[in-house]
């Protein structure tokens, strides 16, 4: 997750820290004023913007901005939790270990702040490419309406279709590969 500090109060000057994202990925911050950019890209940069808009740029540590911003730190949302389920050949239906599954993905959404969801369906590469794109997007709508149906909001969940663009699994053409007929589930 992409946490960044902007800091600005009576100093004349407006800091941008990256802090490290939880699940190691790399992350970055482009940081403009009228006078130009800077990017800052490693964990624990800091962008300061001084009172006329010029930009430089310096090196924290995590235990200084544990005790420079301890309030901010305190406000940060969890990591996001991800869920992944597996469907039936061809279709929108869930495998029975899937189905089994989704009342831990409804209380663990429930149990965070915001509770926004998102839900990713996918396939294999058999069948039509088109084909594919219509069935992961009734995949993800499918497990839409049964997160809705055990008492999350609907204005929360998203459902969006990937087809089979994006393999867990690569495979050949028309190969039938389980791990790809899958839905993903990011609660955030």
């Amino acid at each position: 997750m992409l946490l960044g500090a902007v800091l600005s109060a009576c100093a004349p000057t407006t800091r941008v820290i990256l802090l490290p994202q939880a699940n190691g990925t790399p992350s970055a911050v482009a940081v403009s004023t009228a006078r130009g950019e800077q990017v800052i890209d490693q964990p624990y940069q800091v962008a300061n913007v001084g009172a006329r808009g010029a930009l430089s740029v310096d090196t924290t540590t995590a235990e200084k901005v544990r005790e420079a911003y301890p309030r901010l730190i305190t406000l940060q949302p969890p990591p996001p939790e991800r869920f992944v389920l597996e469907f039936e050949l061809a279709t929108p239906q869930l495998t029975p270990e899937s189905q089994a599954q989704l009342d831990h993905v409804v209380a663990r959404a429930k149990a965070r702040p915001g509770g926004e969801i998102v839900v990713t369906g996918h396939t294999d590469r058999q069948g039509p490419l088109e084909a594919n794109d219509a069935l992961s997007l009734e995949r993800a709508q499918a497990i839409r309406e049964q997160l809705i149906e055990r008492g999350l909001r609907a204005e929360l969940i998203e459902a969006v279709g990937r087809g089979e663009r994006e393999p867990l699994v690569p495979t050949d053409d028309e190969v039938a590969e389980p791990r790809n007929r899958r839905a993903v589930i990011d609660v955030r």
